[in-house]
């Protein structure tokens, strides 16, 4: 059973989540916040498997609390809901850990799937509001914050191959029939890349490809 913990300032949304939440037969929600400084604290008092994250709350927003529990000894996955695809604080949660987002009018089956992702490690990057995100907030980066090439130096040219289809929003599958290579295969160098990034997830890969420039190579 996937514990679900809700992070939003508006009651009406947080009962519509639960509602969805509690309406499957592999999900319960555990928990509702109004704040990210709740959402921090209820994740240190009991199971939590993802908290559906809105951004920005009082008190505490939700980038600070996304940063706050992925300093946590604890297995808790963050999915950022927001209303604006092109939003700063967005990006900011997917660099403190957050392991995707989704706009909040994603369709019901889109939400209840991306938390079965998250749950199960994965990472949700949707190929065009990530990419129009990224865009959005490097033009605005000063250019003493654009990590160099150099921290691609120690990849392959194969690692680098695989670095742009994930980038690029392709799954282990497509980017095995892209580089005909064995899905196992594509495992082991995500898995590499992780390691030599020093990445979190697939998310983490992106803004690192993006940042580096390695799209517009």
């Amino acid at each position: 059973m996937i514990k679900v913990l809700l992070a939003d300032d508006q009651s009406l949304v947080r009962s519509g989540l639960r509602m969805m939440v509690d309406s499957t037969d592999d999900m319960e929600c555990v928990g509702e916040a109004s704040d990210g400084a709740e959402a921090v604290a209820m994740v240190r008092s009991r199971r939590v498997d993802v908290v559906l994250m809105d951004i920005r709350m009082p008190n505490m927003d939700g980038t600070e609390a996304t940063r706050r529990i992925a300093e946590l000894d604890v297995d808790t996955k963050v999915l950022v809901l927001t209303t604006f695809d092109l939003d700063e604080y967005v990006f900011a949660a997917l660099r403190n850990g957050a392991s995707g987002f989704l706009l909040k009018d994603a369709l019901p089956e889109e939400l209840l799937g991306a938390i079965r992702v998250v749950a199960a490690g994965g990472a949700i990057v949707a190929p065009t509001a990530t990419r129009r995100l990224l865009d959005h907030v490097a033009a605005k980066l000063p250019s003493s914050q654009a990590p160099s090439q150099d921290k691609l130096a120690a990849l392959t040219e194969r690692e680098r191959e695989v670095l742009v289809e994930v980038s690029r929003g392709a799954n282990n599958t497509e980017i095995g029939q892209r580089l005909y290579m064995a899905e196992g295969t594509v495992k082991t160098h995500i898995g590499r890349l992780l390691s030599k990034l020093r990445a979190r997830d697939r998310v983490g890969l992106v803004l690192i490809a993006h940042e580096c420039g390695l799209l517009d190579d």
